[in-house]
């Protein structure tokens, strides 16, 4: 696989003009017009992640996704991440099988559990079946990817008899399985034969080496064939290191401080921001700034695919269009030239 370059956003709520806080469906439309940008200035691949929260918009990504599939005619679309455990694994194939016929075969779709768990009581779910939700639905994923007609009996959901799915797409669409940083979820995508999307949201990124190793490893001692492996990061774009800082700097700490909040830590602080813009998973900066952090995690892992996920908390959707172009127009061309 060809080394790819990706944009994803779990559309955070921004601010107006004014300073206020955009209507949720704003937000959307918004990020629909990020998305055709993205298109034009030569991003592969634009990921919407799922969330049920009043500061993320997107809840429904793959119809977010089918818009976007409409205005656009090169761009890969996916998720980042769809929730398996709290949706039916059914419907969820069945959306992407849609997405692959309205897109002309460029979806995708990464399955995992989330690092938000609103999905489970809002859908009916009972947070204590949280491993097994994720394994048994996974299992009947992959057979609905597999067979034309499944089979498939479970404890999550009543048992399947040769059972046809439809629509059913002229080409499979690629699915990866996100990983968060444990043997086990590796040890997943090499069972399904699925490519491997690291989540990389703090820390230096070279401490996965060990994961991609045992991926990559895993899969030949399997007399299985290679495999992309992908990484999810946040990160801003600007036109000087100083912009970039500033821009991001207000709705990122917004963001962290309220999930803080909601998990007992403490609030961000600005020299926290900073080492991680210098040393961690944070790609903050000037065009030239950022695609040598890109180039250099690229190369420490060995991956396929680089994904920034370019909103973090309440940042104006100027600014973010201005990243998204930058990101496309300028990092781009530049990690690849860095790597050549």
């Amino acid at each position: 696989m060809p080394l790819e370059f990706a944009l994803d956003t779990f559309g955070d709520v921004t601010l107006d003009s004014a300073g206020a806080l955009k209507p949720q469906d704003q937000v959307i439309r918004d990020v629909i017009e990020e998305a055709v940008l993205a298109d034009q200035v030569g991003v592969d691949f634009f990921g919407l992640g799922e969330h049920h929260r009043d500061d993320f918009a997107i809840s429904a990504p793959e119809v977010a996704l089918a818009a976007i599939a409409a205005r656009t005619g090169r761009i890969r679309l996916g998720t980042a991440v769809t929730v398996l455990s709290s949706d039916d694994p059914i419907r969820v194939f069945q959306r992407f099988s849609t997405l692959q016929a309205i897109s002309n075969g460029r979806a995708e779709v990464i399955l995992g559990r989330g690092s938000f768990t609103e999905s489970f009581p809002l859908f009916g779910f009972d947070l204590a079946d949280y491993e097994r939700l994720f394994d048994e639905k996974l299992d009947l994923f992959a057979r609905l990817l597999r067979d034309r007609k499944v089979s498939w009996s479970g404890t999550t959901r009543p048992p399947l008899r040769s059972q046809a799915v439809y629509p059913v797409p002229a080409a499979p669409f690629r699915t990866w399985i996100g990983v968060g940083g444990t043997p086990e979820s590796v040890m997943r995508a090499v069972h399904y034969e699925m490519p491997m999307m690291l989540a990389i949201i703090g820390g230096a990124p070279q401490r996965f080496r060990p994961y991609v190793d045992l991926y990559r490893q895993s899969l030949a001692q399997a007399d299985r064939p290679p495999l992309p492996v992908g990484v999810h990061s946040p990160g801003f774009v600007a036109d000087t290191d100083a912009a970039a800082r500033e821009g991001i700097w207000p709705g990122y700490k917004a963001l962290h401080d309220r999930i803080g909040r909601e998990r007992g830590w403490p609030a961000t602080t600005r020299d926290q921001f900073e080492r991680e813009i210098a040393h961690g998973s944070l790609y903050v900066g000037a065009p030239e700034t950022v695609a040598r952090k890109i180039a250099a995690t690229v190369s420490a892992l060995g991956l396929d695919r680089f994904e920034m996920k370019y909103s973090s908390g309440p940042v104006p959707h100027g600014l973010l269009m201005r990243s998204v172009e930058l990101y496309g127009a300028r990092v781009i061309p530049l990690v690849r030239d860095m790597l050549s």
